[in-house]
Parts: structure tokens; sequence; C-alpha cells
């Protein structure tokens, strides 16, 4: 496989489950954990959720104005193709930090807005899952690249 990379173009986090989550400056990630402040962390497979900004584009284009974190993705992701991404596969985030790929896609259980208004929601099927494997922070424009190693 080629090697896929991309960076990370925002980061957001809540402090509760069901809330708007807000966008940060930096995170720090802990192993078996996720990111430490996230009300979505905790040891299960889905510490760290991502979305492609690419998939905003698809929202957009319907008249739904969406931002990063809108989707309570916690990382969105920019320049990577997700959809070639693997469960399994193991991803670098910044300098040191690793996650595994857990999950992609997730059952919508509560409609969000966006589903409300569009009838369809873009994170159920291109949203990917991770477990942490090796903490580290991570940064706004911090590289991304599946290692595999």
């Amino acid at each position: 496989m080629a090697t896929i990379k991309g960076r990370i173009k925002a980061i957001s986090i809540s402090e509760k489950k069901g809330m708007r989550k807000k966008n940060v400056l930096e995170a720090k990630l802990e192993v078996d954990h996720g990111i430490i402040g996230d009300a979505h962390a905790g040891k299960w497979h889905r510490q760290i959720s991502l979305l492609g900004f690419e998939s905003f584009a698809e929202v957009v284009a319907q008249g739904v104005m969406v931002s990063p974190g809108d989707f309570a993705e916690n990382i969105t992701t920019e320049g990577i193709n997700l959809k070639e991404i693997k469960v399994g596969d193991r991803i670098l985030l910044g300098k040191d930090t690793k996650i595994e790929i857990t999950q992609i896609g997730k059952k919508c259980h509560t409609k969000c807005e966006i589903y409300k208004q569009l009838g369809n929601c873009v994170m159920p099927k291109e949203g990917l899952f991770a477990k942490v494997l090796k903490s580290g922070s991570i940064n706004i424009g911090d590289e991304i690249e599946v290692i595999n190693d």
C-alpha cells in the first residue's frame, strides 16, 4: 500500500455526551483512554473518532452549513482518504501519538440535527473510531500517517 498521509484540520472535544463539541488547538491523548477531557474517552474501542473534512463538502452541497466538531468527531482530517483505511490500521498522529482503527461507521441511535435536516448523516458511514496505542500530544496542522508497523 502506498503511504497514506494527511493532516489534522481540527480537534474537537466535549465535557459531556450529547453536547456540541468545541474546537481546541491541541489535545493530549492517553493510552487506553482517548482524549483527556473528552466525554467519549474511556476504556472501550471508540476512544477517538475521526472524520475527513472532505465529507463536509457533501453536506454543504445539500445546503447545510457544518463545521469541524458538528458531527461529534474528535479529529477532523484533511488530505487523507479515510475510505482507504481499514479496521486494524495503525495511524501516527503528529510526532509520536499512535492510534489503531477499531471501527468504521456506527449506528446513529439519536438522530442528530444534520440527520433531521437532510434525512442523512455522514458519520455513521464515514466516521472512523480508534483506540490510543501510544500517548502523546496533537496539534492542529500535525501530520497524519498510516504506519502499520
